[in-house]
């Protein structure tokens, strides 16, 4: 990396243990890209309350490579879920980074398998939630236009820069060019924040 890592811990105090956990799943990450630059992670309490003993934990993981939005993930875990295992939630957290950056170094490399018209894998480069479009980066061809309508109203809000989807391309080009006609967000299944 070339910036060095930077961990806070809001509203609790610093944990030794958490910080080396996080700090061994960073080292880990370089094996899904190679060209990781910086990274930067939050672990906080994301509400306190008086009467509750065991509060809430969070963690928000972001990390910068090259010629990419910042990739993303972030998770909460109540304790009494975790029985005191605080790690459970970082290594879900770290998992999601993981994918995103596998996936995204595929689409860099041209590793990603193409089955004709079931469509193509790409990631959101560009979107504008106020006026409902958006523009994803697709393998051999330039950025595809997309709107509120092609994705479904509830996934366009949970669309950011950087999210990992799947394409159908239109057979006919938009007033902003090549346009698609059908985004789905790969994973949705399994939301990474």
């Amino acid at each position: 990396m070339e910036r060095p890592l930077q961990i806070a811990f809001k509203n609790m105090d610093s944990s030794k243990s958490l910080e080396v956990l996080i700090r061994g799943r960073v080292e880990r990450l370089n094996r899904f890209h190679q060209h990781i630059t910086g990274a930067r992670v939050v672990v906080d309490v994301p509400h306190r309350s008086p009467e509750s003993g065991k509060q809430p934990i969070g963690i928000a993981v972001e990390v910068d490579v090259p010629s990419q939005n910042p990739i993303v993930a972030k998770g909460q875990q109540d304790r009494r879920e975790m029985k005191d295992d605080q790690s459970a939630i970082i290594n879900r957290v770290f998992e999601a980074i993981e994918r995103q950056l596998g996936q995204i170094a595929d689409i860099r490399n041209h590793d990603v398998k193409q089955h004709g018209s079931a469509g193509e894998t790409g990631v959101v480069v560009r979107i504008f939630p106020e006026e409902d479009y958006g523009f994803v980066e697709v393998k051999g061809s330039p950025d595809l236009h997309f709107t509120r309508n092609s994705v479904g109203a509830d996934a366009f809000d949970e669309l950011e820069k950087g999210t990992v989807v799947h394409v159908t391309r239109a057979a006919t080009e938009g007033p902003m060019g090549p346009q698609a006609v059908s985004i789905k967000r790969l994973g949705a299944g399994r939301s990474p924040s």
